[in-house]
């Protein structure tokens, strides 16, 4: 775990976001931890994979001011303009770790995603939205990429949470070793745990590693007694048929014993492509992948809810707040 010259613990965070409504019960603050062990297709958060610091490039944001080129050490080689300005950064031409040029844009048309927090300033920041956690039930959500990479500062930050009365939930892949999980799960109030997919090869296929380990962590964690919320992002052409849906209802009602609170089935979205763009990525489902019209989603998300709630008795919704305030 890295630490600062104070020997204070360390976390990469690439995001805050406050006032979420989604990511768990309430008004949450929710911190969006870098590096991930999953690379799904669907991405909405590909900032977030990478367990590192990296440049976002934005030229529409560029104003022309060359202070990039004036703060770079290698006279702005990296840095390729076009003819309305900045075009884009040759990332593999910089030294490491250098970011001088997003330090120097007063644009942010280069920026840097990823930030090290230690727990008193993440503290401080949860800290400041304490009413609104009050009123509405709220708290922090700890989320990624993949929280449980960072799993030693997880648990300080989720002790610290504890010790200050603030409710917290764990958004978690649980693609990582059993013993992170056991490690943070019995300090977070809640958790929130995706089942893509019962087909390990095509889960695999689809996000870059087998599902096994996953489930298997989803049974241990079933039997801590935590409040879970499982849920299963809905995409065309992958899983999105009643058979591959009603497996996952088939394991929620046959091996988490009662467990699961809310089964929510979240619609397919493009998200995540201007992000990607900043990266100089493109989008890996194909720029030309759009999802159905909503009309056609929203009925089909319908049906499967409906299917895994008569069939399974799994409490299932599409969406991800029906029911848990």
């Amino acid at each position: 775990m890295k630490r600062n010259e104070s020997g204070e613990s360390l976390a990469l965070v690439s995001n805050i976001q406050k006032y979420t409504i989604h990511d768990g019960p309430g008004i949450r603050t929710e911190i969006f931890f870098k590096g991930c062990s999953l690379h799904c297709l669907w991405c909405s958060n590909p900032e977030a994979i990478r367990p590192e610091r990296q440049l976002g490039v934005y030229p529409a944001r560029c104003v022309g001011c060359g202070s990039c080129v004036k703060a770079c050490p290698l006279g702005g080689a990296p840095i390729v303009f076009g003819e309305t300005g900045l075009a884009r950064v040759a990332r593999g031409q910089c030294p490491p770790d250098c970011f001088r040029c997003a330090d120097a844009c007063p644009g942010h048309a280069i920026m840097v995603w990823g930030t090290w927090y230690t727990v008193a300033e993440l503290m401080r920041i949860i800290e400041e939205d304490r009413r609104f956690y009050l009123r509405s039930g709220g708290g922090v959500t700890l989320s990624g990429g993949e929280v449980l990479l960072q799993w030693e500062f997880a648990a300080e930050l989720l002790t610290a949470c504890r010790q200050a009365g603030i409710h917290s939930c764990l958004e978690s892949a649980l693609c990582v070793p059993r013993a992170h999980v056991e490690a943070v799960l019995p300090l977070a109030d809640m958790l929130v745990c995706d089942i893509k997919d019962m087909d390990s090869a095509r889960h695999a296929a689809d996000c870059g590693a087998g599902n096994e380990l996953i489930l298997d962590n989803i049974r241990w964690a079933a039997g801590t007694g935590i409040p879970m919320v499982i849920r299963t992002p809905v995409i065309p052409g992958h899983n999105d048929s009643f058979e591959s849906i009603a497996a996952i209802g088939r394991f929620i009602r046959d091996e988490l014993g009662g467990a699961v609170m809310q089964h929510q089935l979240l619609p397919y979205r493009k998200m995540g492509t201007e992000k990607l763009a900043s990266l100089g990525q493109s989008y890996p489902m194909g720029d030309d992948f759009e999802p159905p019209p909503r009309e056609v989603w929203e009925k089909k998300l319908l049906q499967l809810a409906e299917m895994l709630r008569e069939d399974w008795g799994v409490n299932a919704f599409p969406g991800s707040s029906q029911g848990m305030n």
